[in-house]
């Protein structure tokens, strides 16, 4: 008995099977970070020109933002961690704001002034973006005072800032 499957039907079953394959293939594999894990090592350059590693951070809660300055959110929440910075700065919080531009960083130092950003800025690669699994902007990690992801925030609104201070809070706590 033959099976005869028509040319049209052979492609509406080969096709996708082909597109969901070259999108696994194609991206490269990222970290997916949970509670608990080790922050991912970091070694950056601030826009100032002072070099940042995790290990600056060790013993304060570390606010790390992912942000871009053409993303609408990202531009709302500047401010948020600007006065989380002021707030909380004395009692052990340090923030850290981690471009994802692409290019020069002049524009990066423009939007720094713009925004009046008050701590370090620094503009990440790719691997970088990797290693946090970064899938959208703003994302915003909160790092522990032992360097342990505590939380992860993605988007902003309301609700993420109430929830980032609370986090912030206990953290700072402990």
């Amino acid at each position: 008995m033959k099976i005869r499957i028509g040319f049209k039907k052979l492609l509406f079953r080969i096709i996708p099977c082909a597109v969901v394959g070259m999108l696994l293939y194609s991206q490269p594999a990222a970290a997916i970070l949970q509670k608990g894990d080790k922050a991912p090592a970091i070694k950056l350059i601030t826009t100032t020109g002072q070099p940042v590693t995790l290990a600056n951070y060790r013993g304060y809660v570390l606010v790390m933002d992912f942000f871009a300055t053409w993303c609408i959110p990202c531009r709302q929440s500047i401010p948020h961690m600007v006065a989380l910075n002021q707030k909380y700065g004395k009692q052990g919080l340090q923030v850290l704001g981690v471009s994802v531009d692409e290019g020069n960083d002049r524009e990066v130092k423009n939007f720094i002034v713009d925004k009046k950003i008050t701590y370090p800025v620094a503009v990440s690669g790719e691997e970088m973006q990797a290693d946090y699994g970064l899938r959208s902007i703003p994302t915003i990690y909160l790092i522990n005072k032992k360097g342990m992801v505590a939380e992860k925030f993605q988007g902003y609104s309301d609700q993420t800032a109430k929830a980032m201070e609370d986090s912030i809070k206990r953290l700072l706590a402990e």
